[in-house]
């Protein structure tokens, strides 16, 4: 075990004892931060540096000391994972370590002499923390709820700067907790990724690429873009990564300028059939710059039909077929885009954006094998920040890159980019597959359950992680049930389906995607509860009181399940 030291000048009596009290533990490696004589200093640095030791995983465990211990234990207590208990006798550590993990001791030299730091130091290494045991699972929901603060401490300074927001961004921390979240493409980040993201990086100007900046002072710059590149390849197995792009819209846009000259056919699913606005929507700059072909689903099982879809590429000829969408509940067979691409001679783009996360993990087949390009954003199933990423094979690179920078951005997010290295981090680790695994069981069992209680569902069902109810088979529209389950604190979007006659501001449909719930490690057996509250609710649409006993029901529900 390796313990780091930290003292002041007040603490500096104590020092000597204190380090040989721990090395009578052989398996303990003391490493002594300081300070090393009497000469005045500010107990704040060696706080600090101890803290941060234990913060980075660098060592497991800190002792501090100084004239009373309150400092210490003050500045060392503002770290995220820190636990520093100001110990005066041994019971004081006993308690501390039995009850709340302590992994810092703090000593005051004004209590504690030389002689009796053993029996303390004793108490604090023998006694083990009782949270893991059923007895004690008190003080391990209790150590929860301190590290989490209802994720309020992440807020340390805005509430004093500018009430008016923190009270918005507390309000919405509140609602997150307190809802059934089913926007398909939201999730929850990590509170890593989202220190990442709003950490000091946002104060930087980096434009171009590592290596190769317009702007001085980029060293660490690079060091965790290249971080992000480097994983962004290996997560998928791509050639090359772009992790510059500001959003999914923009990383589309950065393919179509490097493969396409303005005027050239792009094939795409069209919006209205689960397509994205940036595929082509006459809406979208991507629509006004291009032209545009559209494919459909087949009526008739409103899946893609790749017969259809390849007969539409021998009439248009595209230059570029794209494939992805934003409203689709079925597995896409990329390696048939690809031969519909080959036949007619054409570039093939996938939009993986809402799948990612299932890439990721192994729950949906990649497209990376198959495509020339591929975009994405960041957040949704693969649940980092909200920003965009380019693969492709390494002979579209070049021109990759010079389509982002300068052809399309200037200066690159650098914190953004530092949460996006994070999540792909936390992609790469074996638990993410069951992640990904869950969300698309989660997602059949909603389906299974909404199609038992009588609703239709596009396409039959799902693959992935949405569903696409068609409300308007139930004498509804996607407007009402949106705005009547949000009531409830059952939060989605309305949705167009295919061959919709509604307007796209009413829809015949709602979308309810699993990531963010299952995020939150809701399971099979708890989409069954949430089926039952959408289907209650959409059958008695008229029932306002219906809907907030329902609100309540949530609430209590969603308190089990804690949001990261």
């Amino acid at each position: 075990m390796k313990i780091a030291f930290g003292c002041d000048h007040g603490g500096f009596p104590l020092k000597e004892a204190t380090i040989a009290a721990l090395k009578t533990y052989p398996e303990v490696e003391v490493e002594d931060l300081g300070t090393f004589d009497r000469d005045p200093v500010d107990y704040s640095d060696y706080a600090i540096d101890v803290a941060e030791k234990i913060a980075e995983g660098a060592v497991e465990r800190g002792v501090l000391i100084c004239t009373t211990g309150i400092g210490m234990a003050i500045a060392a207590n503002r770290f995220y994972g820190v636990r520093a208990a100001l110990c005066e006798d041994a019971g004081d550590a006993t308690k501390s370590r039995a009850h709340n993990d302590s992994n810092v001791l703090v000593l005051p030299c004004i209590h504690v002499k030389p002689e009796g730091v053993q029996a303390i130091v004793d108490a604090w290494m023998k006694t083990e923390y009782t949270g893991r045991t059923i007895d004690g699972m008190r003080h391990a929901r209790r150590l929860a709820k301190l590290d989490t603060a209802k994720r309020l401490s992440e807020l340390a300074c805005l509430a004093g700067v500018d009430p008016e927001v923190h009270a918005a961004i507390r309000r919405h921390t509140e609602q997150e907790d307190a809802t059934v979240n089913l926007i398909a493409s939201e999730n929850y980040t990590s509170r890593a990724v989202r220190e990442a993201t709003g950490s000091i990086l946002t104060n930087k100007y980096s434009e171009g690429y590592p290596g190769r900046r317009w702007y001085g002072g980029c060293t660490h710059i690079d060091e965790v873009e290249r971080l992000a590149i480097e994983r962004a390849k290996q997560l998928f197995g791509a050639e090359h990564a772009n992790v510059q792009p500001h959003c999914g819209a923009s990383a589309n846009m950065a393919v179509y300028l490097a493969a396409l000259e303005p005027g050239d056919t792009i094939l795409s699913m069209s919006l209205d059939q689960g397509g994205h606005l940036s595929h082509g929507s006459k809406f979208n700059i991507s629509g006004k710059l291009y032209n545009i072909e559209s494919y459909t689903v087949s009526k008739e099982t409103e899946t893609l039909d790749y017969e259809a879809i390849a007969a539409k590429a021998r009439e248009v000829k595209p230059r570029l077929i794209l494939a992805g969408a934003s409203a689709y509940p079925r597995a896409i067979d990329f390696a048939k885009f690809r031969e519909i691409a080959d036949s007619v001679g054409a570039m093939l783009l996938v939009d993986m954006a809402h799948i990612a996360g299932l890439v990721a993990g192994g729950a949906h087949a990649s497209p990376v094998p198959y495509a020339d390009f591929v975009t994405s954003t960041t957040h949704k199933t693969l649940r980092g920040p909200r920003g965009g990423l380019i693969l492709c094979k390494e002979k579209y690179a070049k021109a990759i890159d010079r389509a982002v920078f300068p052809g399309l951005q200037g200066g690159p997010l650098e914190n953004v980019i530092a949460g996006k290295a994070v999540c792909f981090k936390e992609a790469l680790q074996p638990e993410f597959a069951q992640y990904a695994a869950q969300i698309v069981a989660n997602s059949k069992r909603l389906a299974a359950h909404l199609l038992t209680n009588g609703f239709r569902l596009v396409s039959g069902g799902t693959d992935n992680h949405l569903v696409l109810v068609d409300m308007a088979a139930s004498g509804l529209n996607g407007k009402v049930a949106q705005e009547a389950l949000d009531e409830a604190g059952i939060i989605c979007n309305k949705n167009a389906i295919p061959y919709d006659t509604l307007p796209t501001s009413v829809t015949s449909g709602i979308r309810l995607g699993t990531a963010s719930v299952t995020t939150r490690g809701l399971k099979e057996a708890d989409m069954l509860k949430v089926a039952g509250w959408i289907s209650k609710i959409l059958a008695n649409i008229g029932d306002t009181n219906l809907r907030k006993r329902i609100r309540g029901d949530v609430i209590d529900f969603m308190a089990q399940f804690q949001t990261p």
